[in-house]
């Protein structure tokens, strides 16, 4: 395994952490079925996605792989009227990750996170480690505290 980005950041913050590698399947990118591969809680693992707001600009939110975003709950988060996903093609110029490797750390710029706040109820939860093969597994709490992140009801 390459150490990625997400994992050197992490171990230079001394955050403790856990790598799980899967297989890709080009065919079915989800989180449901990484969350399969790993053999974790589809709950305790988050996919990362990146919105615009209409006033506050981009933002990044994390939420449980076999739940959807409410754009309402996301922009109330957010203090905006409205935010809406950003289309694919912008996800690499703009945050350096590939759909399906997007993680919330170690992104090109600092964007505000939201993590769905059911995160806390474990004690571990898994997100991207930058690449399509790779999952890091932290603490929420950990992982907010280090990414500015804040807790709040996304779906």
């Amino acid at each position: 395994m390459v150490k990625t980005n997400v994992m050197r950041l992490l171990s230079a913050a001394k955050i403790p952490f856990q790598i799980v590698e899967y297989e890709v399947d080009e065919q079915d990118l989800s989180g449901s079925h990484v969350a399969d591969q790993i053999g974790q809680d589809h709950d305790a693992v988050f996919k990362t996605l990146v919105l615009k707001g209409e006033k506050t600009g981009y933002l990044v939110c994390c939420i449980p792989v076999d739940l959807e975003l409410d754009l309402k709950k996301v922009a109330k988060a957010a203090g905006d009227k409205r935010v809406e996903m950003i289309p694919v093609k912008e996800l690499q110029p703009l945050t350096g990750y590939v759909r399906g490797g997007c993680s919330p750390v170690g992104m090109k710029k600092k964007f505000p996170i939201y993590i769905e706040e059911t995160a806390v109820l474990f004690d571990e939860i898994a997100v991207s480690a930058g690449v399509r093969d790779a999952q890091v597994v932290v603490n929420p709490q950990m992982l907010a505290d280090y990414t500015g992140a804040v807790f709040a009801s996304l779906t």
